[in-house]
């Protein structure tokens, strides 16, 4: 039988007013639209209408109070996911859920009954917490430290695994006519562990996709052991083809070094699209959602980000990659800010090439449609990237525009689908179905 022809694999991310702090002003909508059910509907449709894989909700257990900004994260992913899956078809869902505050048996008895809701549409991200903020709200204790957290994570995954598989109706032998089930298919997995006793099996059976597609976020050590360990969809910072094929190895490697067969591994980084009908249009746009205003202040952002001393600061020597590699061991988030020391450890680029390359942490394509086309077949035409996981500045405008513009360039291409293929997410992504 002959394989099919790779495609490009294309998520969206639909939060809140966007992905972009500051382009809010800028959209079309209203505040009211963050707290409403119906414009994630409508998000959702949209998404539909251009073949996205998935529509990617983040998540992050605690409320921003920051009047300058906007709340990111409201209602719950998986609530919200699973009502949306029963309004729209064909479309995948990534919701994403923390390990550190959660217990397996509950997500796993959650994410198993949103799978067969959904048809076998369900996306997990695991997350391990970083914010202090959160802790609080799941008691007196402090934030564990990093490596607690990804341990906890792993072990947290083995868990929920052998819950997903531990009731399989599919090993019911004949069953006579006095009894209504065989309780031969269903096992306990007795599990014993560092963080985790638990007895089971889950009483929910094994769901279309044998358990829903892991996603993984995370490019420090701990998180790239979890990937490889247990990711299936690579959520990753990824902004240039060198950087990309070092994180594509580093992942697959220890991933086979683990005994695990890395070919059910699929990378999708994030990617953040700015339109114009020009270069020059797109720049100003850039300027304008980020809430730089300018070119110089981009680098003013920049170099405060940095704790760089703007004191005889030149925006156009060659940046130096060890000054930004991030500390292993800080609160936020290790793996999105390895994404410009990995960058210009293979490139040679000053602060001002640098600020157009990335934008929220995600490599940032600016220009036409052709040029954007151009940019994303790019790493995805070498393999250095499976697909990306698009980031709008704005919703609905930027997702709209990207539909409208981008997408018919790509189908054009034969790189893209025009259709709905398969009846799982694993089937849309190739991903192998649990044994």
């Amino acid at each position: 039988m002959t394989k099919p022809a790779r495609k490009l694999n294309l998520n969206v991310g639909i939060n809140t007013t966007g992905y972009l702090a500051n382009a809010w002003k800028y959209r079309t909508g209203t505040r009211h639209d963050i707290n409403d059910p119906d414009y994630y509907r409508r998000l959702t449709e949209l998404a539909h209408k251009g073949l996205f894989d998935a529509v990617f909700f983040s998540d992050h257990p605690a409320l921003m109070t920051d009047p300058n900004s906007r709340p990111f994260h409201t209602i719950d992913p998986l609530i919200l996911c699973t009502a949306l899956a029963a309004q729209v078809p064909d479309i995948g869902f990534v919701a994403t859920m923390s390990s550190t505050y959660n217990s397996p048996f509950n997500l796993a008895r959650r994410t198993q009954s949103a799978d067969i809701i959904s048809g076998g549409r369900m996306i997990i991200n695991i997350v391990s917490s970083f914010n202090p903020n959160v802790a609080a709200n799941f008691g007196a204790a402090p934030l564990p430290p990093r490596s607690e957290r990804y341990a906890r994570a792993s072990e947290f995954l083995d868990v929920a695994k052998k819950l997903w598989s531990s009731w399989d109706p599919s090993r019911e032998g004949e069953i006579p006519e006095d009894r209504f089930w065989d309780a031969a298919s269903a096992h306990a997995i007795e599990h014993a562990g560092d963080h985790f006793n638990v007895k089971g099996p889950l009483n929910v059976p094994r769901g279309p996709q044998g358990h829903p597609v892991l996603a993984q976020a995370g490019a420090s050590d701990g998180g790239i052991d979890l990937a490889a360990r247990h990711g299936e969809i690579i959520y990753c910072n990824i902004l240039s083809r060198p950087a990309g094929q070092a994180f594509g190895r580093k992942v697959r490697d220890r991933a086979a070094a683990q005994g695990r067969n890395p070919s059910g591994i699929r990378i999708v980084p994030g990617l953040v699209v700015i339109l114009g009908e020009s270069r020059k249009e797109a720049l100003r746009k850039h300027e304008l959602f980020s809430g730089a205003g300018s070119e110089d202040g981009l680098i003013a952002r920049f170099v405060k980000e940095n704790g760089i001393d703007p004191e005889g600061f030149d925006p156009d020597a060659v940046l130096d990659a060890e000054r930004f590699i991030p500390d292993q061991n800080r609160l936020l988030a290790v793996g999105m800010g390895l994404g410009l020391a990995d960058l210009l450890a293979h490139e040679k680029l000053t602060a001002r090439q640098a600020v157009r390359r990335s934008e929220g942490h995600h490599r940032l394509l600016l220009g036409t449609p052709e040029e954007v086309a151009d940019g994303i077949i790019d790493l995805w035409a070498d393999g250095t990237v499976d697909g990306y996981t698009l980031q709008p500045p704005r919703a609905p405008d930027d997702i709209e525009e990207f539909i409208e513009k981008v997408v018919p360039i790509l189908q054009d291409r034969g790189v893209y689908r025009t259709a709905y293929e398969g009846k799982t997410v694993r089937d849309r992504y190739g991903l192998p179905y649990p044994a």
